[in-house]
């Protein structure tokens, strides 16, 4: 039985390890493919469009950011990105601090409010937020992609900061106040810092949905000058949609920082899961 039972216990660790390994492989040559092949001119890339290329040239990166205008995009996709995480995160935790640490009778209402939030998809609400902002003056402004793009992580990280900081232990809190710090000092100099784990995985989280994200800028957008990536990399389908080269080479363009911030960034996010925040 015993024997049996290790077998049975050896064969589903192969499957596995099997499953892991092909899983792994069909995730990751497409990305391959779409990397080398954005070294491939485009009559190259027609005749072999799995064959490594014969002569790597960097021309299709030239054209991209020349036709493009990555450069521009790239920067404002970093600023998007950057002071909405920010905002988001900073807004985040302060709800969180208040929702369970101040004793309002109210809080649990209010933490029900803000989760609520996330049943709201941007597609059920794009075309009243596009009016909404015409007429209040916020269409085609930086102002009017980042406000957005806070509103909708709120939820998600008001929801983690919450169930990070309730674990918290209130003596804490209270050793400060009786020490005659007031809120604002032990949210600066208490708060943030403890929830440094959680700080990390909302940052991370957010960053990467606020670089990804499309739909919104290119409705809430017009000139060519407030594009984000995603969106400038779209207009490479349309204008030049036969040019596939230039495609790969702007999809490697936004691609890569995405990587690199999973490389260095993946043990903070499942470090912050991890001790804490979905900690009840």
């Amino acid at each position: 039985m015993n024997e049996r039972t290790k077998t049975i216990s050896t064969g589903w660790t192969i499957a596995s390890y099997v499953f892991l390994i092909l899983f792994t492989l069909i995730t990751i040559l497409p990305v391959v493919w779409m990397m080398y092949s954005s070294l491939k001119p485009m009559g190259e890339i027609m005749l072999h469009p799995l064959r490594l290329p014969t002569a790597p040239t960097m021309e299709n990166y030239q054209k991209a950011f020349k036709y493009g205008n990555l450069v521009v995009s790239f920067l404002n996709s970093i600023f998007y990105a950057g002071i909405a995480t920010v905002s988001t995160v900073l807004l985040a935790v302060a709800a969180g601090f208040s929702l369970t640490k101040f004793g309002y009778r109210s809080s649990k209402f209010y933490f029900g409010v803000f989760t609520l939030g996330l049943l709201i998809t941007v597609n059920s609400v794009i075309t009243p937020l596009f009016i909404m902002e015409t007429n209040v003056g916020l269409y085609n402004t930086r102002l009017g992609v980042i406000l957005p793009y806070i509103a909708f992580g709120l939820p998600m990280a008001i929801l983690l900061s919450t169930s990070y900081i309730r674990g918290i232990p209130d003596a804490l809190i209270e050793a400060a106040v009786i020490d005659g710090a007031s809120y604002v000092q032990i949210f600066w100099k208490i708060i943030l810092i403890v929830s440094t784990p959680v700080i990390a995985t909302m940052s991370i989280l957010n960053f990467l949905n606020n670089w990804n994200e499309f739909l919104m800028v290119f409705t809430l957008t017009s000139g060519e000058d407030m594009r984000s990536l995603p969106v400038a990399i779209n207009s490479f389908a349309g204008r030049l949609n036969e040019d596939y080269g230039l495609q790969f080479a702007a999809l490697v363009v936004g691609t890569i920082p995405m990587f690199i911030l999973y490389l260095v960034a993946h043990e903070s996010v499942i470090k912050g899961f991890g001790e804490g925040a979905l900690k009840e």
